[in-house]
């Protein structure tokens, strides 16, 4: 029987994905839920599982784009496994010969030439630092004027000067497409503070061990500025909401869309109702997402929806940036790397720890009032988290679970 393998949808607004890579090579024996091809979407990239046992045929080349039901390879169940055709093949060698002698064979391969340079285009080519894949010549051959070419269209250097050409992943396109729209669609404007670390590194350094053993997970930043952002989004209303129209949507919970860098680009999966987490939720749900995401294992689910986002470059050493909206959603806020400074306290100059936060928004939406204030109460909350997060002194071990 013969099982034809169609694209799944991946999400509601999806109508196209790329086949990224095969797993498997054509004609193979495939076992049944064995993953056998890695689809692109415009959000993600899913693997595809066999939906029977048996040998594959690939209709579909890496690279193409096919539409969502599309066949990508069927699946003959009849074929036996790898072990059983071994035998078979050991069996009857004699009339196994006529048979591969008999097969056609196709005039259309492609031609030992392609991409291969001729002996004065390889010269040129070592001695120019030049790099290319296919040429101009008979069969794809690479000729010395090809070379002559892309040297004039590099400019001249002193050294090697090579490059490489990789066509860019349907995720990476869309985030390119959505960030310049965001840009030309978007009234966006950037608000800037500073905030001093020092009380929450403090609580950290005192809690951190225990609320490891005990959960599993540490007391990072993230949770903090969670909680300084939800509670903010419920001062701040206009800025958990979003343009819809001629109409503005307002919502009374905050899923946090948490940016995070992964083999495949960045993926922003999503903290669902973090308004009702603790530190502890908080921290195990980012964790979860983030493993997920660096392991190419993210769905569809964990990245729809999100009121708001929260991104990090503070990892990568960034001291300040100006962080893109994250579209349908108005705003979006930028941590940045945390750096001793001289600071006045009490007319006193003392050294504190201090990190620089980014509130990019929808000016449409949001006004200047509403933008700084809601990055004042984020501000005000992870200076004072004892007060405002974790609901006075005597209840921090009680609100921090331990």
């Amino acid at each position: 029987m013969i099982v034809e393998m169609n694209v799944p949808s991946p999400g509601e607004s999806i109508s196209e994905v790329e086949i990224a890579s095969w797993l498997v090579a054509d004609g193979e024996y495939v076992e049944k839920d064995q993953e056998i091809c890695e689809i692109d979407s415009d959000k993600a990239t899913l693997t595809l599982a066999a939906e029977e046992s048996g040998a594959i045929s690939i209709k579909v080349e890496e690279g193409e784009t096919v539409a969502i039901g599309d066949v990508v390879c069927t699946i003959d169940t009849a074929a036996k496994g790898s072990a059983s055709a071994t035998a078979t093949k050991s069996e009857a060698p004699a009339t196994a010969a006529p048979a591969v002698s008999s097969a056609p064979v196709s005039a259309t391969e492609t031609s030992y030439a392609t991409g291969a340079p001729s002996p004065a285009a390889r010269k040129m080519m070592d001695e120019q630092g030049v790099a290319l894949a296919q040429g101009s010549g008979k069969g794809g051959r690479i000729t010395k004027e090809d070379v002559v070419q892309a040297k004039t269209a590099m400019g001249n250097g002193p050294g090697p000067r090579g490059s490489e050409r990789k066509k860019m992943s349907v995720l990476r396109r869309k985030v390119a497409e959505r960030l310049v729209s965001v840009k030309n669609e978007t009234a966006m404007l950037t608000t800037f503070n500073e905030v001093d670390m020092k009380p929450i590194m403090d609580l950290r350094k005192i809690y951190k061990e225990d609320f490891k053993e005990k959960f599993g997970v540490g007391l990072g930043f993230m949770s903090f500025f969670t909680k300084a952002v939800t509670r903010a989004l419920k001062l701040f209303p206009d800025v958990n909401a979003m343009i819809d129209g001629k109409e503005v949507i307002y919502y009374d919970y905050a899923d946090i869309s948490i940016a995070v860098s992964s083999p495949k680009g960045l993926m922003v999966p999503v903290v669902r109702n973090a308004e009702l987490l603790d530190f502890a939720g908080v921290e195990s749900e980012i964790k979860r997402l983030a493993i997920k995401a660096r392991d190419g294992k993210i769905s569809m689910d964990d990245m729809l929806g999100g009121t708001f986002t929260i991104t990090n470059g503070g990892v990568f050493g960034s001291m300040l940036s100006t962080p893109i909206i994250n579209p349908p959603q108005s705003a979006i806020l930028g941590m940045h790397n945390i750096v001793e400074r001289a600071m006045v306290v009490d007319g006193q100059i003392v050294v504190r720890p201090i990190m620089y936060v980014a509130l990019s928004y929808d000016h449409r939406i949001i006004d200047g009032r509403e933008s700084v204030g809601f990055l004042c109460a984020v501000k005000e909350a992870l200076e004072n988290p004892v007060e405002f997060l974790l609901d006075g002194e005597s209840n921090v071990k009680s609100s921090l679970g331990l």
